[in-house]
């Protein structure tokens, strides 16, 4: 992953005491991940890694905004976003690796270097609400009158499909007697 780099941690370097981490996160970030959904955006993480016995603890805290677009009128719209990374790093073999373990992320014991690029991403993706819209009147005024034009169109479609065919009403009226 080219530019990348400084989110690279060298486990076997780290001592006892907690060292701390501090990114800057830009346009670039985004675009120097491989298959990330999200492009642009601007946030500030901080944290810390700590080594204890026989494993490390990162923390990290993601605060600042990404770019999405908006759910009612498609333009862009800035999405706050506040992210908190917990995790377990361990050292291990190839075949801890290998194992399905959501809670710890495994390193090579050979390598011993954290990339941490992609967890941040995650966090990031995942506090993305589901739905993220403008505030109430900043949504693009064309395609918000279009959207009421055609959901008025769509309501008054749908009053007409509730008209019954008189003869029914006068089966009805066979069961109230």
């Amino acid at each position: 992953m080219n530019g990348l780099e400084q989110f690279e941690i060298d486990l076997m370097a780290l001592t006892a005491d907690e060292t701390p981490l501090d990114y800057e996160l830009d346009d670039s970030f985004f675009a120097a991940l491989d298959d990330a959904q999200l492009k642009s955006g601007s946030l500030h993480v901080s944290g810390s890694i700590r080594k204890a016995s026989g494993f490390y603890e990162l923390h990290l805290s993601t605060t600042g905004t990404v770019s999405v677009p908006c759910d009612r009128c498609l333009d862009m719209m800035d999405q706050p976003i506040e992210a908190d990374l917990m995790a377990t790093v361990k050292l291990g073999s190839r075949e801890a690796l290998t194992t399905d373990d959501d809670d710890v992320i495994w390193v090579d014991e050979r390598d011993g270097m954290l990339d941490i690029a992609w967890p941040i991403y995650e966090s990031i993706a995942l506090a993305v609400p589901i739905q993220h819209v403008h505030q109430p009147g900043d949504c693009n005024v064309a395609m918000s009158e279009k959207l009421n034009e055609l959901s008025a169109a769509r309501s008054s479609d749908a009053d007409a499909q509730e008209t019954v065919d008189p003869r029914w009403e006068k089966l009805k009226g066979l069961f109230d007697s």
